[in-house]
């Protein structure tokens, strides 16, 4: 089907309701955005028939000027479902902000603005145009969750509640006035839905999900269920516990966004999650089954080799030279730094150990890229990258901090 113009479901107070949205096109040297609708309606159905009938009838619309409704009109008739992407619950809001923020909640929260803005945009809504235009502390969702880790993250989400709870009820009334469900040939109803059951009888099976890969925990580990990793780091000196989980591609430690929280005994990592919460990991959903398991105290803290980081060694394999260094042991202690670095935030940390120019960077793409038939075995001596090496560790060293105990 064309993906110019894209079926979409929004949650209104009146109810869910379907309708077409064409995100932007450009024509006559100009930029346009518009709904299924006629001069000052926005046409909604509260089923895929009704939508459907609507397509295939005469009627007069503003969307037959697209450029390619002709090829949308002709789409696949389950094409004209709206998929889970473009499902818009506009009166679940203020409850998403109500709970503390998340990779999904945030993600949800900046979608349902993005839609209701075009639609206050394409629909010359006073109401909405101006609600967005005047709180600008509103667009801070579009910068995803990185905007909403810490005291300060959540002081700014908090904010954001504030603002939708005063304003957004006008938003979703405006928008639900200018909703309007035209008459369409109840037989031609009827002949779509019909259509849509027999398609969605003749779809194939969807595929199997694929079987996770072996984690390496004990069968019916709560670590297997949970998503959070326990995980280990060690230094020369000292060997340190922490937890860590992945939300997307970013990496979440226990911690305060800031420092990794970290402990020298299983005993007391669990001891401060049976009293303590911290201001990143405990946000995540499964967090609290983890902290449950260290009150009552079934936790087994098990690390699997994937999160072993050892660091202790590499400093002195590195000064021999490449043939000397393990690989794997590296390639994890890198895996480490990366993660760290995008807690924190911190981008010379992560391009310390992904970026090109240095020494150690060059070193380090030359051991982790065996097969990479364009790089440059390094130089000896290796002392220069070593002494690299070893500052790094220090810099990491000092990300690290054990929390007081409630």
């Amino acid at each position: 089907m064309a993906k110019d113009i894209v079926p979409i479901e929004l949650g209104l107070p009146e109810g869910d309701v379907t309708t077409l949205w064409a995100p932007s096109w450009r024509e006559d040297n100009d930029d346009w955005e518009a709904f299924l609708g006629l001069d000052e309606d926005l046409y909604a159905f509260p089923s895929t028939a009704e939508l459907l009938a609507l397509v295939r009838s005469t009627d007069e619309h503003d969307l037959q000027d697209h450029p390619t409704w002709d090829e949308f009109a002709q789409s696949d008739v389950l094409d004209f479902r709206a998929t889970d992407d473009d499902c818009f619950d506009l009166v679940g809001v203020l409850e998403l902000l109500g709970d503390s923020p998340s990779e999904s909640s945030v993600d949800e929260v900046d979608r349902s603005f993005a839609i209701a803005r075009s639609i206050g945009e394409v629909c010359e809504l006073d109401t909405v145009t101006k609600f967005f235009n005047g709180n600008p502390v509103l667009a801070s969702v579009t910068h995803g969750m990185d905007e909403f880790y810490g005291r300060d993250g959540l002081k700014l989400w908090k904010s954001i509640r504030k603002t939708v709870a005063k304003g957004w009820d006008d938003v979703l009334d405006a928008i639900q006035d200018v909703i309007t469900t035209p008459e369409v040939d109840r037989a031609e109803v009827e002949r779509a839905r019909k259509d849509l059951e027999a398609a969605e009888a003749a779809a194939p099976e969807p595929e199997p999900e694929p079987e996770p890969e072996p984690t390496g925990y004990p069968e019916g580990s709560l670590w297997e269920t949970v998503g959070i990793d326990p995980v280990s780091i060690v230094f020369e000196d000292q060997e340190y516990l922490s937890l860590r989980c992945y939300l997307g591609d970013r990496p979440v430690f226990l911690g305060d966004g800031d420092q990794v929280y970290v402990f020298t005994s299983a005993r007391g990592l669990a001891r401060y999650l049976a009293d303590n919460d911290d201001d990143t990991l405990s946000r995540v959903a499964t967090y609290e089954s983890v902290k449950m398991a260290a009150t009552d105290g079934s936790l087994d803290v098990h690390v699997t080799d994937e999160n072993s980081y050892v660091l202790v060694g590499l400093d002195r394999d590195i000064e021999v030279g490449p043939t000397m260094v393990d690989a794997d042991q590296l390639g994890l202690a890198v895996e480490l730094v990366s993660d760290l670095a995008n807690y924190i935030g911190d981008g010379d940390l992560e391009a310390s150990v992904t970026g090109r120019g240095s020494a150690l960077r060059r070193y380090l793409h030359y051991v982790l890229n065996p097969d990479d038939g364009n790089l440059l075995e390094p130089s000896a001596p290796y002392d220069d990258e070593a002494s690299e090496w070893r500052d790094l560790v220090d810099d990491v060293k000092k990300l690290f901090t054990t929390p007081d105990m409630a």
